[in-house]
């Protein structure tokens, strides 16, 4: 009588183990599938590790398909990890496939580093890859001309527009577009300043340019300065 009582307690809790883990199958089904089928294999067990530490699964399979599919090969671990972190997965991993397509070597833990940094990584590399140009001064913090003055005393209004390419290696601590718009601002300020007449200036605004762009204004910022050209004086 008793073992027939204890056989019948053993069936019980082992239908209840086989209904949980049908259902655990079940709920995670459609993810588990949809990462099978895209060749970016995610076992249950790393769906309910997902689950049980709070981190968004289907982003994370996604992040992990979007991967498989540009060729680059990466764990959920680090994916995880990065989330957990408060980074932005998705942004990352653009980034990444971005990189790889423009043959920037560009590793996960740099990208997730500028990521972390507060900087975004996506666009650098788009930016790495087409520089972008940013006028001086910046017309949204109220001013469109640099005033600058000759040794003649002829005040000169200027505009510049500068062609900048962000630096990877320097991103994450790097300065920023506001320090390359004051240190450009400056340096076409005292090349003008240094002009004997406001003529020469006139006559020669590429002198300027190249004066400017000699002096190595890009140091200790996030981007790498390509050109600069006066737009207008």
């Amino acid at each position: 009588m008793i073992m027939q009582k204890l056989g019948a307690f053993l069936l019980i809790i082992l239908a209840v183990g086989v209904l949980v883990i049908l259902g655990l199958f079940f709920y995670f089904l459609k993810v588990w599938v949809r990462a099978w089928m895209s060749d970016a294999r995610v076992s249950l067990f790393n769906l309910v590790g997902m689950k049980l530490r709070g981190v968004a699964r289907t982003l994370i399979v996604d992040a992990r398909i979007r991967l498989v599919k540009a060729g680059l090969e990466l764990g959920t671990d680090d994916l995880e990890a990065h989330y957990l972190a408060g980074g932005n997965v998705i942004n990352v991993v653009q980034a990444l496939i971005a990189a790889d397509k423009a043959t920037i070597d560009l590793t996960f833990k740099r990208a997730a580093a500028i990521d972390l940094a507060g900087r975004d990584v996506y666009d650098a590399v788009r930016t790495s890859v087409n520089p972008k140009v940013i006028d001086c001064p910046d017309p949204t913090k109220g001013t469109t001309m640099l005033d600058a003055v000759a040794k003649d005393g002829i005040r000169l209004l200027v505009k510049a527009r500068v062609t900048v390419r962000a630096n990877l290696e320097r991103l994450v601590g790097g300065a920023t577009e506001d320090t390359i718009i004051a240190r450009v601002g400056q340096g076409i300020v005292s090349a003008i300043g240094s002009s004997s007449t406001y003529k020469d200036v006139l006559e020669n605004p590429d002198h300027i340019s190249r004066k400017v762009l000699q002096s190595g204004l890009d140091s200790q910022t996030a981007f790498e300065i390509v050109s600069i050209d006066i737009a207008d004086i």
